[in-house]
């Protein structure tokens, strides 16, 4: 049989665990709680842009469900943990997404996610900068960050304003990109232009975060009201590659069920299929979380950026053609 050696170097395979030993000094020196939680849910994942895997259970339920859904992030189970007091916490572990196979993707991949409480994302996008430089320091190299909001982003590169613009001049802007527009929003067309003319003009020694999104892309965020209302969210970028997305928590439970039935009505009209809501994450919030801000890093992409490689295989011991 061939194919059954690693996609990785041995050098490759060694950064990884010597990037896993940086997470955990650093967040021991921070007195950040490690902690595990389950890969299998009950509930999946809403969002329409995210497709889950599942599975059936064959043993003994006592009349729970026995469809379960591998998790695309330990997030609703953090803050589960969150609203029960466990305070700050992380947590280092693998993820599943299906459909998302190639060259910068696989269906099962590596995810840091930690949360603060009493912070708000700003606080939190410069402990992700300083962990994101302690790991280019694993390879001999440093990036001076670069902080803008999204609205400045675009306009900067794309002379246009993202949070006002209409769907025409978001179009337009693509110029020789094309795109089949059927049944494309708003939003579909800013994360084209995010990722079809702005990422691939970032240098790749910039480390690029970019905050205060539009209101419509919240996801999990909360909404700051202005004219017009922005979302705390960042997303952090390392060279062309997009390697965090963190928020300042939603605690609403309302609002967050509100979010919930928003997605399912969008998943409806593409004719995905439904997802169980998670109720328990419902609970905790109206139980009480605390006010807190959250990322999530995306370690396989990561540590692409450090070894300058678009190919996700290159830093996996085996990928999904050699799993």
């Amino acid at each position: 049989m061939t194919g059954w050696q690693s996609t990785a170097t041995l050098d490759a395979l060694r950064l990884r665990a010597a990037f896993n030993r940086l997470v955990h000094e650093f967040f021991h020196a921070r007195g950040v709680l490690e902690v595990e939680t389950p890969v299998l849910s009950l509930a999946g994942n809403t969002e329409p842009n995210i497709a889950s895997f599942s599975l059936q259970f064959s043993g003994r339920t006592n009349g729970a469900p026995r469809t379960r859904w591998l998790r695309t992030s330990p997030e609703f189970a953090l803050k589960r943990l969150l609203a029960a007091g466990v305070g700050d916490c992380y947590e280092l572990g693998r993820v599943f997404r299906d459909g998302e196979a190639g060259g910068r993707h696989n269906p099962e991949f590596t995810m840091l996610e930690w949360y603060r409480v009493g912070w708000d994302h700003l606080r939190l996008l410069d402990e992700t900068l300083a962990l994101v430089r302690a790991a280019l320091a694993l390879v001999g190299r440093d990036a001076a960050p670069v902080v803008a909001t999204f609205r400045d982003v675009y306009w900067q590169q794309l002379q246009l304003d993202p949070l006002t613009a209409d769907i025409d001049t978001l179009r337009n802007a693509l110029g020789d990109v094309r795109i089949d527009p059927e049944g494309l929003t708003r939003d579909d067309w800013l994360d084209l232009l995010m990722t079809h003319r702005l990422q691939p003009q970032f240098g790749a020694d910039t480390l690029l975060a970019v905050h205060d999104w539009p209101a419509s892309q919240a996801a999990l965020a909360r909404i700051r009201e202005g004219d017009p209302p922005v979302a705390e969210r960042f997303e952090l970028y390392l060279g062309p590659l997009e390697i965090a997305n963190g928020y300042h928590e939603l605690c609403d439970a309302a609002e967050q069920a509100a979010r919930f039935a928003r997605d399912a009505a969008v998943r409806a009209q593409r004719g995905l299929p439904a997802v169980p809501v998670d109720g328990a994450l419902l609970a905790a919030l109206e139980h009480g979380m605390p006010a807190c801000a959250g990322v999530a890093v995306g370690v396989d992409r990561l540590l692409m950026a450090l070894l300058g490689t678009e190919k996700i295989a290159d830093v996996l011991a085996f990928d999904f053609a050699r799993g």
